[in-house]
């Protein structure tokens, strides 16, 4: 391999989409990578993309960048209805990965590819990089290093409003059989970040209702019937015997955002966000002692603070988990979030959605 790690993208365009919003800055704020291909949908496309990229090479066949000798990862980031096959062709081709996440339709899927990939002796990464918030690091910390002792009880509530018109491109949100709905991105982005600060659910009961059930296409005016659920409520345990909740609801005209809250026997952590922004919220993280004194705000540690400059953004979570594959590939260390990762969030989310078709209690292994 070459000093320098060698990137062929996947899903490279010109002017829009996550990985040109995303990737691209993070990539080219790092000198571990240097982008040297790109595959779009048309050699048009593909090339318009290189120019952007500063890509040598440009692609209208995924399949044939994954064959360039100039390229040691591929990142995928196309959207999951459009990545048939994409996984195991970079595994094949003996190709560390980059996937988006979602990183399959369900768990045994996922787990295929972690399989496949630790045997043909690749890393693996997935998109899973709100965990790397530095005030999200921070919960996952304070709670290990036990400020409020034992930990009783966590909740996530998360509201995010969404509008009744949109893009047909977002069509596939709404198709429960598409694997991005909200469960599989809301609920999975979310729930990871939620595990990875206090700890995995070892079982878990869940209700899912869809409430808009209609929406507009920008486009044509047409209406389109919404199959996937709107409304995720799910409860039950975590590894450490704590109770725990989360609750994604989503529709109407504002949401709030997120709010973890974790209890314990000696206080209370608040993490609470200032908007209802997905991919990019800014955290404020307060905490009651069990004194019952008025929560103060716990700042941020400059050791937490993000790996590019300015304030945590998407693009340096993003950065981060390039930089710790790029220590993986070169030293064979683990790291997280990996196909591993995905595959245990898959399970969680197949629970969830047994939960509620059967009506019955899902337990789980971390």
């Amino acid at each position: 391999m070459a000093d320098r790690i060698r990137v062929g993208v996947v899903g490279a365009h010109a002017e829009r989409g996550w990985g040109r919003g995303i990737h691209l800055p993070a990539l080219s704020a790092l000198d571990d990578f240097e982008v040297t291909a790109v595959a779009g949908t048309s050699e048009e496309s593909a090339r318009a993309a290189a120019g952007v990229w500063g890509a040598r090479n440009a692609y209208a066949d995924a399949r044939a960048l994954m064959a360039d000798p100039d390229v040691d990862l591929v990142t995928i980031a196309v959207q999951l209805p459009q990545r048939d096959g994409l996984v195991e062709a970079a595994i094949a081709a003996g190709k560390h990965v980059y996937s988006e996440w979602p990183l399959a339709l369900d768990a045994p899927t996922a787990q295929r590819f972690e399989t496949a990939a630790r045997a043909a002796g690749v890393q693996h990464a997935v998109g899973l990089q709100s965990r790397h918030h530095p005030a999200v690091r921070l919960l996952r910390d304070l709670l290990a290093q036990g400020l409020i002792g034992e930990v009783l009880s966590a909740s996530l509530l998360y509201s995010l409003s969404t509008p009744e018109v949109w893009s047909q491109r977002y069509a596939a949100l709404f198709d429960k059989t598409k694997g991005v709905n909200h469960v599989a991105v809301v609920g999975g982005h979310s729930l990871d970040m939620f595990q990875y600060a206090v700890g995995n659910f070892t079982e878990v009961s869940a209700t899912l209702t869809t409430r808009i059930d209609r929406i507009t296409m920008e486009e044509t005016g047409r209406e389109i019937e919404v199959t996937s659920p709107d409304q995720i409520v799910a409860g039950g345990l975590l590894e450490s015997g704590a109770a725990a909740s989360a609750h994604f609801m989503t529709g109407g005209p504002r949401g709030d955002g997120f709010r973890i809250e974790v209890h314990g026997r000696a206080g209370r952590l608040v993490l609470v966000s200032s908007d209802d922004s997905l991919v990019g919220p800014q955290f404020t993280l307060t905490h009651t002692t069990a004194n019952g004194s008025p929560a103060v705000e716990v700042p941020v540690p400059d050791t937490y603070r993000p790996l590019l400059p300015g304030p945590p953004s998407p693009v340096s979570n993003v950065a981060q988990v390039y930089t710790d594959l790029a220590t993986a590939i070169r030293t064979g260390a683990p790291f997280a979030p990996d196909f591993s990762t995905a595959a245990r969030t898959h399970r969680l989310l197949d629970a969830i959605k047994s939960s509620a078709e059967q009506g019955v209690r899902e337990r789980l292994t971390c």
